[in-house]
């Protein structure tokens, strides 16, 4: 009997029969692999002497090496003429080029520090061959920019980047922030420390170097700063919770930077200020939960979801969403999503200590109890459990999700769309949470995620801090004096086993003085802008 062959391991005799077009590309991989730049050139130059056919993934890999190679001082000529050269060959062989074609080509054009012909190729790719470029496509060009202090030629490509819908990382920004500073765009670097504060939680070493140069500079002192008086600075700070404006450069004078701790309370050590929480902005929020309910529609039936929506558009007064069946199994294995009989008693109990201590801490305000339907049948079969379902029901604090549904969907709408706290213990890691957006979602979840555990039978809810660990620029009414003062906190990225984030704070001078003296002469008690409860909840989840 023949043994059946596995086509991921091909045999010697297959590997024999290869057409030589075949068994060059098969070379020309294993050359790109060990970073062979020399023999995959000799190779090359044999398969054109052979006047071999040539395909998009034969100059693919060349132009990979070549590009590869473009960086190191030794083989950067070389590499970069060869490269274009391959390129040349390939346009003339007619062998339309992809994302990856384009990507090398940028790379050595940027290495040669022609940013401009990278720049052509980019739009013409798009234009002629559809090529829809990538951050990585992006990167060198956008670097090579900045690099020379072509400042207004890196923000076209940002802002091209921004028309093909690529979105910039830390490293993008940091560039543009660097390349503002060096060439005094006040406005600019206010406008990339926003992208960051929006973009990163953390800012690496590098990002934070290029921070410091800037307020270290002459030009940082030079920016004229905006007044708090001005109504629309006070109305921003105020719908931001307190302490983000957008608006420009609060203060005069110049700059201390100081690196330091952030207490629990969100209290700086270094300047004593109360750092703030940080959420999506109203704007965010809604396009957020438009987002949720899109999804929901795709994979629930669209009428059940609806239902809920009009239902909750009458029921909109809950401070906190209750994750039911994630409180209800507890520490709990479960075998197909059903119930046991322990598990039932379990679910009665703990569900109802978690309610009673949230009714209880938010001023005898009831949150809603989301509840698939098979669970709620779990109870109701039960005669001791039916009388507190029943006075759920009863105070309209109880919604079932129908049969089939995911209540996922509903849990997470709900909490978005009231702009209310989320009580569950669920990691939100499943595919549904991550058709939402890795870092815009994580942003929203840690300003509004209760999670919970129980100590001797009695519920212990974990509140979100009180305060975000990103780029803060902090404008407050000082309790030590009648005028506003505006700093800058930045958390450093930790790359060790530290157990404490660390933080630049960048300060005014005058104002450091004076907190100094204030804190002498006044004993401090700061109540912050955090999530604190019995009204603390409402406020800050309606920020």
């Amino acid at each position: 009997m023949d043994t059946p062959r596995n086509p991921s391991k091909p045999n010697k005799k297959r590997k024999t029969n290869q057409n030589p077009e075949t068994a060059f590309l098969v070379n020309l991989q294993s050359c790109t692999k060990s970073k062979d730049l020399q023999t995959a050139v000799s190779l090359y130059e044999s398969a054109l002497s052979q006047n071999l056919r040539l395909s998009l993934h034969h100059f693919n890999a060349l132009l990979y090496l070549c590009s590869n190679f473009a960086t190191d001082p030794s083989t950067q000529d070389s590499a970069i003429d060869y490269g274009f050269r391959v390129f040349n060959r390939m346009l003339s062989n007619k062998a339309v080029p992809n994302e990856a074609s384009v990507t090398a080509i940028v790379r050595l054009a940027s290495a040669k520090k022609d940013g401009d012909y990278a720049f052509e190729l980019i739009k013409k790719m798009n234009k002629e061959y559809n090529v829809v470029p990538r951050l990585r496509t992006y990167d060198p060009l956008l670097l090579c920019f900045c690099e020379n202090l072509e400042a207004e030629k890196a923000y076209e490509v940002e802002e091209h980047m921004g028309f093909m819908g690529v979105r910039l990382e830390e490293q993008e920004i940091a560039a543009l922030l660097k390349v503002s500073s060096e060439t005094g765009r006040g406005e600019r670097v206010y406008e990339y420390l926003q992208k960051l504060r929006n973009s990163v939680r953390c800012v690496s070493e590098e990002t934070v170097k290029a921070i410091e140069d800037w307020f270290h500079g002459e030009k940082a002192t030079e920016v004229k700063g905006v007044s708090f008086e001005d109504s629309l600075v006070r109305e921003a700070v105020l719908k931001n919770g307190g302490g983000w404006h957008g608006l420009g450069w609060i203060g005069e004078g110049k700059w201390v930077m100081k690196r330091g701790s952030v207490d629990e309370n969100g209290k700086c050590c270094c300047c004593g200020q109360q750092l703030v929480c940080v959420d999506i902005d109203d704007a965010e929020t809604e396009k957020f939960a438009q987002s949720i309910a899109g999804l929901a529609m795709e994979r629930e039936v669209k009428a059940n979801f609806s239902e809920f929506q009009d239902w909750l558009e009458q029921h909109a007064d809950y401070e906190a969403i209750v994750d039911g069946a994630n409180i209800g199994l507890y520490q709990q294995n479960f075998a197909e999503g059903g119930f046991s009989i322990p598990q039932v008693v379990q679910l009665k109990f703990v569900l109802d200590a978690v309610v009673k201590e949230l009714y209880t801490r938010n001023g005898n305000n009831w949150p809603l109890i989301i509840l698939h339907n098979k669970r709620l049948r779990s109870l109701l079969e039960n005669p001791s459990h039916r009388k507190l379902v029943q006075e759920w029901m009863d105070k309209g604090v109880l919604y079932m999700t129908p049969h089939g549904s995911n209540d996922d969907w509903y849990w997470l709408y709900a909490a978005v769309k009231l702009r209310c706290l989320l009580v569950t213990n669920d990691e939100m890691r499943d595919h549904i949470f991550e058709l939402l957006g890795t870092n815009f979602f994580l942003k929203w979840k840690e300003r509004h995620q209760v999670r919970y555990t129980f100590v001797k039978g009695i519920p212990k809810l974990q509140l979100p801090p009180p305060y975000s660990s990103v780029i803060q620029s902090a404008e407050f009414l000082s309790r030590f004096q009648e005028s506003e003062k505006g700093s800058w906190h930045v958390p450093i990225l930790i790359i060790n086993d530290e157990s404490s984030q660390t933080w630049l704070c960048i300060t005014r001078a005058s104002v450091v003085e004076s907190c100094d003296k204030a804190l002498v002469n006044t004993e401090t008690s700061e109540n912050g802008h955090g999530l604190c409860w019995n009204n603390e909840m409402s406020n800050s989840c309606n920020s």
